[in-house]
């Protein structure tokens, strides 16, 4: 039915405001620990074991925060863990992965001219390569290979561009850069239920038992929250790029990628040195706009789109052009939306069609034939501030045939 497309619809939006809240959470309190962590003062007189402090100003109060290496002498009656930041944030992006992603695979997952695979097997490959991702990661980190922490970054580097490259082997453009960016943030995550989160118990408990907690704990739980701090402005960027094809829709994507996470490690590095007081490296912000220029040029080159969507809806696309009004709506949607979604577009200032969504044929018609539907019938989202100028009319015509079609399961 119908209806089912929008209340899946809102549920994808639910699930992805979700998503953001508890992302900007996690981020916020990663971001804000990281800079008073660098920011520490010492003085004569601390406290046995506390290594430094600070003093802040914000919402017209004073706070004094002191940081001791392992532990206080005696432990509080009250502490606050920060991980349900994180835990939540991967739960709910991995909800978007299996509702945007998994459910309709065949549309957003699998290009057939890339690898074609059955939708199982796509979803299966997907899985595994985030659990393959964070056990490989977990096992370098552990390795005597990780006790150089510069040597590891750079070895962690080279993987995340050989990984880049894979997806993009595997998965249509769009899914490729969501995959990488869920094959990141699956490290993160875990290295914080896995390592963080773990060994702070651990140190309680040594705490509350009597015993000298391990420093090694604290040592390997700083290790990978150094590593989250520089690799959370490139997820960030490939969480959002579904929405600038330029980026992922192109013949180098991968290295767009790759260049990306060079530019989390330049911006990271100037707030990093800033907190801790050591100086103002602007050079990396030239480093950073020289990248981006770079990532520009890159998208410049085309790549030709799949037209996958239009093998695969081939067969469909017979019945539905032999349903009631399917002209009239044909026609609607290439007058007024196929100026942008063309494989050449039109539109002045578009150079790649949005989304990579295209719009030329009956098979491409049939294949987003959901997203027309909730895009420009049962709402004005498209096209933009109606710029092509869609009659009520024509919207109800979309609205009127999607319905009637859906409910004699000529289109999904």
């Amino acid at each position: 039915m119908y209806e089912y497309a929008i209340a899946w619809d809102w549920l994808t939006f639910a699930v992805r405001w979700l998503h953001v809240i508890t992302g900007i959470a996690w981020i916020g309190s990663s971001f804000y620990f990281v800079a008073l962590d660098l920011g520490l003062k010492q003085r004569p007189g601390l406290p046995v074991g506390a290594y430094g402090e600070e003093w802040q100003v914000h919402g017209g109060g004073f706070y004094h925060i002191q940081k001791y290496l392992v532990a206080p002498a005696n432990m509080p009656e009250h502490l606050i863990w920060f991980k349900w930041e994180s835990y939540v944030t991967w739960l709910s992006g991995f909800g978007m992965l299996a509702l945007v992603y998994y459910a309709g695979a065949d549309l957003y997952l699998i290009d057939p001219n890339v690898l074609d695979v059955s939708k199982p097997m796509a979803i299966a490959i997907s899985l595994a390569s985030l659990g393959f991702g964070w056990l490989a990661y977990d096992m370098i980190c552990r390795s005597p290979f990780g006790n150089d922490n510069t040597r590891l970054m750079v070895l962690l580097y080279f993987i995340l561009v050989a990984v880049a490259w894979g997806y993009t082997q595997l998965f249509t453009g769009r899914a490729a850069y969501l995959h990488l960016g869920a094959f990141t943030a699956t490290i993160m995550s875990a290295n914080v239920f896995f390592i963080i989160i773990p060994n702070q118990k651990k140190v309680v408990a040594d705490l509350i038992a009597g015993r000298t907690p391990d420093p090694a704990l604290g040592k390997q739980a700083k290790q990978r929250s150094t590593h989250n701090n520089y690799l959370t402005l490139p997820v960030l960027f490939l969480m959002l790029s579904n929405h600038y094809p330029l980026a992922f829709g192109t013949q180098y994507n991968w290295i767009i990628a790759s260049l990306v996470f060079l530019m989390g490690v330049t911006i990271r590095h100037w707030f990093n040195t800033r907190h801790a007081n050591k100086g103002s490296p602007t050079w990396t912000w030239l480093a950073t706009v020289l990248l981006f220029i770079a990532i520009m040029w890159l998208s410049t080159v085309p790549k030709v789109l799949s037209e996958g969507g239009e093998a695969r809806a081939a067969t469909a696309a017979e019945a539905v052009v032999a349903s009631p009004d399917f002209y009239k709506v044909r026609d609607t949607v290439l007058g007024r939306c196929s100026m942008c979604h063309a494989r050449e577009p039109g539109w002045e200032g578009i150079i790649v069609p949005p989304k990579g969504v295209i719009l030329e044929s009956d098979g491409d018609i049939v294949a987003h034939a959901r997203e027309i539907y909730l895009q420009a019938g049962r709402s004005h989202a498209m096209p933009p501030a109606n710029v092509t100028g869609i009659t009520e009319e024509e919207r109800q015509l979309i609205a009127s045939w999607y319905e009637r079609t859906i409910k004699e399961g000529k289109v999904q």
